[in-house]
């Protein structure tokens, strides 16, 4: 596992349930510390709420170890799923690494929520092998894993790493490489045009995402979900939605830029569209 940050730890951690051995890498000590932490934490918090027994989590923290070695979490590992920020370069530099590192028989894969993993496969000489798979926030909680198949992905690796996924409990779609898949697409969209009601006054953020709670049965509106994603990385996949598609349909609107560039990024700044304590 590549990246200990939310994502990564996430994904580490239902890893381990699962019966999976974990290595959890990132790129100084006190990342991978965090992580770990986290980890145990979300375990503990299962032991507490009755998801898993005292004996469970001590199975899994067996299981899970963490490194900055990224060549001996590469070799050692016969599927590597990154979960890196959200940077195409970062991720392409990040792939060469794992391409030269891993075993012939690696699969790569990616957690990029709108990247295109054709052009991140392009980055190794294995692309049959690089594969996406898009998971959801918090991780242990979300039943979805989007797999997305690159131009070059054999059906092989896209079983694969369908069968991880149900081992780790997860139901899955499978969706060609194209800008946003369909999770991102969709959910962008929707997050988009909730911004642009908010910005005319249509209705309150609360209102509005409780129209689609009880209105269309969503379990959470389209600002809180943005407020946990993060209002940049909203910013983010909106601006190479737009690049990519075209149109005036995922230009962001003014109020998500001007609330990002003073620093409202939504639940780990303390403030987005609503206020956390």
């Amino acid at each position: 596992m590549v990246g200990a940050g939310t994502m990564g730890r996430g994904i580490a951690q239902v890893a381990a349930r699962a019966g999976y051995e974990v290595l959890l890498h990132d790129i100084d000590e006190a990342r991978v510390e965090g992580g770990l932490s986290g980890v145990r934490d979300g375990l503990a918090k299962g032991v507490a709420r009755g998801k898993l027994s005292e004996r469970e989590r001590e199975e899994a923290l067996a299981r899970l170890r963490g490194t900055t070695d990224l060549d001996r979490s590469a070799v050692q590992s016969d599927l590597v799923i990154e979960a890196v920020p959200e940077e195409l370069d970062l991720k392409l530099e990040t792939f060469r690494r794992l391409d030269a590192a891993a075993s012939d028989g690696t699969i790569l894969a990616t957690n990029t929520s709108s990247l295109s993993v054709s052009r991140i496969a392009e980055a190794t000489k294995r692309p049959g092998l690089v594969v996406g798979m898009h998971f959801f926030n918090p991780v242990p909680a979300m039943p979805l894993v989007e797999i997305v198949r690159g131009s070059t992905t054999s059906p092989g690796a896209i079983e694969a790493v369908r069968a991880t996924a149900v081992r780790m409990g997860k139901e899955t779609i499978v969706v060609r490489d194209s800008p946003g898949f369909a999770t991102s697409r969709l959910g962008v969209a929707l997050g988009l045009e909730a911004m642009r009601m908010l910005e005319e006054g249509v209705a309150s953020a609360a209102d509005i995402d409780r129209a689609m709670e009880l209105g269309y049965g969503h379990p959470m509106g389209p600002l809180r979900l943005t407020d946990l994603v993060g209002l940049d990385v909203r910013l983010a996949i909106a601006e190479h939605l737009s690049r990519e598609l075209g149109g005036e349909r995922f230009r962001p609107p003014d109020i998500l830029r001007r609330m990002v560039a003073e620093g409202k990024l939504g639940k780990k700044t303390g403030e987005g569209f609503y206020r956390w304590d």
